[in-house]
């Protein structure tokens, strides 16, 4: 579990291609590879992954096939920063929503718009995942806890203040490029509930 809030960025340090997998290596500041075990939760992009070895400054993931395929994890290159989150511990503040790790589809970009202090960027969804958006509603954007600005169709928007263009990837957004997307697990809870509800009463 994870609260969206990304706690630094990492940077791809390598890439091993393997048999149906794919070995990434991050480069990260010490200080948030402190007390790191093997087999713990990281989210890479919004994506949980598993920490599988570690030194200091760099920490090592293995990604299946499928999760390449279905998260922007496998248009990673050398070099690109990923936002990066430890997993959520008792205790800790919950500043952002409760975040899986678990990407529902990735989203494009298809505008940004800046001005001195804020950005807007307006994301495409594939059309089955339009039905879980909702203005002011909660949504996880490479891993980041945000909220929906405005809704158009299948477009949404985000506002990011400098703070949040600081410390995530989002400020290298733009027209085209590839973001995984969460959804609220608590609205897409609302809605499949609401959707059985009106078919069984035959109003849907």
């Amino acid at each position: 579990m994870f609260t969206g809030i990304v706690q630094t960025q990492a940077t791809v340090h390598a890439i091993t291609d393997k048999h149906e997998f794919r070995q990434l290596t991050l480069k990260v500041e010490p200080q948030f590879l402190i007390a790191l075990e093997k087999g713990a939760s990281i989210a890479i992009n919004g994506c949980c992954l598993t920490a599988v070895a570690f030194d200091d400054s760099h920490v090592q993931f293995d990604v299946i096939d499928e999760t390449l395929r279905l998260t922007n994890l496998g248009q990673l290159q050398q070099g690109d920063n990923v936002n990066f989150e430890r997993s959520l511990k008792v205790g800790d503040e919950i500043g952002g929503h409760h975040v899986s790790g678990h990407i529902h589809t990735v989203g494009k970009v298809v505008d940004v718009r800046k001005s001195e202090d804020n950005w807007a960027i307006w994301i495409e969804l594939p059309e089955p995942h339009q039905e879980y958006l909702f203005s002011k509603g909660f949504i996880a954007v490479n891993g980041a806890s945000l909220t929906v600005g405005e809704v158009d169709g299948n477009r949404f928007s985000l506002h990011l203040i400098p703070e949040t263009l600081r410390l995530t990837n989002l400020a290298q957004a733009q027209p085209g490029s590839a973001l995984n997307i969460e959804m609220d697990q608590q609205t897409m809870t609302i809605v499949a509930t609401v959707k059985r509800m009106l078919q069984r009463d035959g109003l849907q």
